[in-house]
């Protein structure tokens, strides 16, 4: 069995999310998804709309998704990927070339994100909704 590792806040949930999702697990028969914690991302800086375990409710409800695991910090990726026997790790573009460590762990691939949606793009919008205003959108 080829598994398959991803990690994120998957917060706001969004169809680049699910599209990212479908593409990693096409690259292998069981996919893993590290859900940050909400300690962790403020740690990063970042607060989620929803709490860790909603996201991790919706995340379940996806049918590309066989595990989730917590991300609770940086460190985890090499433990998790012996831990879990990964064979391909799997991160958005945005990330190119910072989880290269990995490879000597296992295949690392890096996904083109999908044009026009972000969290923070949909976050926005709900906003301008609400207020009637206009907000920088990526």
């Amino acid at each position: 069995m080829k598994k398959v590792i991803t990690y994120g806040t998957f917060d706001v949930l969004h169809y680049g999310h699910i599209r990212l999702l479908k593409r990693a697990k096409e690259l292998g028969d069981y996919l893993i998804v590290a859900l940050s914690t909400d300690e962790f991302n403020a740690l990063k800086g970042k607060k989620s709309f929803y709490p860790y375990e909603i996201r991790k409710e919706l995340l379940k409800s996806i049918k590309y998704v066989d595990q989730i695991i917590p991300e609770e910090n940086w460190e985890q990726k090499i433990t998790d990927v012996k831990k879990y026997g990964i064979d391909v790790f799997v991160i958005g573009s945005d990330w190119q070339g910072k989880f290269d460590f990995l490879k000597e762990f296992c295949e690392v691939v890096y996904l083109e994100r999908t044009d026009g949606i972000s969290s923070t793009k949909v976050r926005n919008e709900i906003q301008q909704s609400l207020d009637g205003t206009k907000h920088e959108t990526i």
